[in-house]
């Protein structure tokens, strides 16, 4: 992780990892539309955006490490980490990992449950393809479940900036990082011990992750609030990011002034 941008901004840091297989550019809306409110980095994690890969094993664990490395970088003691499906993931292990780290999280469009083995045998499958082909083949397995019908309907532009995100995914990233998710232990032990408030959205559209995972992880966490996005999928934070953004700029605000937070 070498490559993030930090906005100017005041309030609470907020560090926000992206989804898989796309780079901190997704967070574009997030970096203008938050700056007012909170301390938003974005970070790319290893081998997106331009960013190192390393020779390490893949792991999610190595990603949340650099996430913490980041807050060191950063001076940062805590921050709110968020992360979208992929950065979901991370931030978990951060939670595992480096709990004393965090002022709260957000869980968007992520699950707490490992993968099946049929799933992490697709996770290999694909790995496998992309080295050999390229990322072409993200683009016809894994683009189609990003977005929301509404957003295939309706927004072409968005349709467009997300296909390109894909097809610029770097191919040993891409195997890297789809180890490192099939490797994932289950994360809901790891919630319901978590000690600082959790923000959830998901996508009401979402069927890489619906909302039921989203209820499940409300449920195992003890101070859990769920955000549903109307007319977004998988990518609600490119979908839908003014409804985001509010979302996230709530959460942030209850936290720094004490209150329970909601969704």
């Amino acid at each position: 992780m070498q490559l993030y941008t930090r906005s100017a901004g005041e309030g609470l840091p907020v560090v926000l990892l992206h989804a898989f297989p796309l780079s901190s550019a997704m967070w574009l809306a997030q970096r203008e539309g938050l700056a007012a409110v909170c301390k938003v980095v974005t970070p790319d994690m290893r081998g997106f955006g331009g960013s190192v890969l390393g020779d390490d094993e893949p792991s999610l664990d190595v990603m949340a490490d650099d996430v913490a490395r980041l807050l060191d970088r950063e001076g940062f003691d805590r921050a709110v980490i968020g992360g979208q499906s992929m950065g979901g993931y991370v931030t978990m292990a951060m939670c595992r990992r480096h709990p004393d780290r965090l002022l709260g999280v957000i869980l968007a469009n992520t699950r707490a449950g490992a993968d099946t083995e049929a799933a992490r045998a697709n996770r290999e499958r694909v790995a496998a393809a992309v080295l050999d082909s390229g990322s072409s083949v993200l683009v016809e397995e894994v683009l189609p479940a990003l977005v929301g019908r509404t957003t295939v309907q309706r927004r072409a532009m968005v349709f467009g900036r997300v296909r390109g995100l894909v097809q610029s995914a770097p191919p040993r990233a891409v195997a890297w990082a789809q180890r490192a998710m099939a490797g994932r232990p289950d994360s809901f032990d790891t919630l319901r011990g978590l000690g600082v408030p959790a923000l959830v959205i998901v996508g009401e559209e979402d069927e890489v992750c619906p909302p039921a995972d989203a209820e499940a992880m409300v449920e195992a966490l003890p101070d859990g609030h769920l955000t549903v996005i109307e007319k977004a999928g998988h990518l609600s934070a490119l979908e839908q990011p003014e409804a985001f953004n509010r979302a996230v700029a709530a959460f942030t605000a209850e936290l720094a002034g004490g209150a329970p937070p909601h969704g």
